[in-house]
């Protein structure tokens, strides 16, 4: 975290408020302050805090690069905060290309008068993340900006990841007849921020799926068959698989019976209006794989923590008549195709 030396002040000082102010911003012996009682952690032994920029060493000749920026709404939710979340979704985006996550950098741009207790929860979630994916929290900034001027608190990252591999997967990759796989549940973060937000006036125990899917990827890393690999993020499912019909010309035909949603989710968006397959999931991942290792693959996610409901949703599909549509088959044996995201259905979820 860039800072500067105070010549009168002691770092060790109190911080004397309760919410963020501008001059907190500013560079000088409060800014320096603010970095020691919030972000600096004593487990953290890689931050640091005196250069601007962090020197890191790597063990694979491939590096794998990613930036993300997490504008959540409320920044506290049941099962996760912004910062937990900026560290899961970073890990995960490397995670998803064959890479081992190494390290972070992030920059805070924080509105005046935010809460303090509330900025040092999202500051230790991120610790608690970095620590339990084993990933370094390297280097980072701080700034403020004036009341009015932002939206709380925004975190941008910057992640590195190694391999000894190339990028392993990709959609050039995918046949035809070859089955689509989902980790678990889908749309429980963004029904989850649903719930958390005051306006709504809804209460439930549902909880955001916020997580690594590091140990979900560890098990297909090298399985043969194996073709390609994505966390549905922001558009949910729904944007993921499109991207996918778009970019391979197949088709891609789900059952819907067979997609995991939570009886929570679905009463949400059923009260709401909401299509669980375009809400954000934040520790899933969806896999295109050759249907002879399908029941493999399967077997691994349902063998671990946060894979119990997964499940073979889909298949892909030639088809001389149609080029990249999405269809679903419904309980009945009708058809209808899935819903492309166009309009935003949430404000800031990720």
């Amino acid at each position: 975290m860039k800072s500067v030396e105070g010549n009168n002040h002691s770092s060790s000082e109190p911080l004397g408020t309760e919410s963020i102010q501008l001059a907190q911003g500013n560079g000088g012996t409060l800014t320096k302050r603010l970095i020691d009682h919030v972000f600096k952690n004593k487990a953290n032994k890689d931050l640091d805090l005196l250069h601007d920029a962090a020197t890191v060493t790597f063990d694979g000749p491939y590096l794998s690069i990613t930036t993300d920026s997490f504008v959540v709404s409320p920044p506290i939710f049941p099962g996760g905060n912004v910062g937990a979340l900026s560290v899961y979704g970073t890990v995960n985006d490397l995670a998803v290309v064959g890479a081992t996550p190494r390290y972070i950098s992030t920059a805070f741009i924080i509105e005046e008068g935010f809460s303090l207790s509330t900025l040092k929860q999202i500051v230790n979630g991120m610790h608690q993340a970095a620590a339990e994916t084993n990933i370094a929290i390297v280097t980072g900034d701080t700034k403020v900006v004036p009341k009015g001027s932002g939206g709380g608190v925004y975190i941008n990252t910057t992640g590195v990841g190694d391999s000894q591999d190339a990028p392993i997967w990709d959609t050039s990759l995918i046949k035809a007849g070859d089955h689509v796989l989902v980790s678990g549940s889908v749309g429980d973060h963004g029904a989850c921020v649903l719930l958390a937000r005051e306006d709504y006036g809804l209460q439930g125990q549902l909880k955001s799926d916020c997580g690594s899917v590091v140990p979900l990827i560890d098990p297909i890393k090298h399985l043969e068959g194996v073709r390609f690999v994505r966390d549905p993020t922001r558009g949910g499912l729904s944007v993921l698989l499109h991207d996918v019909a778009n970019e391979t010309g197949f088709d891609i035909e789900l059952i819907e019976n067979n997609i995991p949603v939570r009886p929570e989710v679905a009463s949400v968006c059923e009260i709401l209006g909401f299509d669980p397959f375009v809400l954000a999931c934040e520790g899933r991942i969806v896999a295109v794989v050759a249907p002879d290792i399908s029941n493999k693959v399967l077997a691994h996610w349902r063998s671990i923590r946060n894979g119990e409901q997964a499940e073979h949703i889909g298949v892909i599909v030639k088809n001389t008549e149609s080029k990249g549509r999405v269809t679903i088959v419904t309980p009945m044996g009708g058809r209808r195709f899935m819903n492309e995201l166009e309009d935003e259905p949430l404000p800031r979820i990720c």
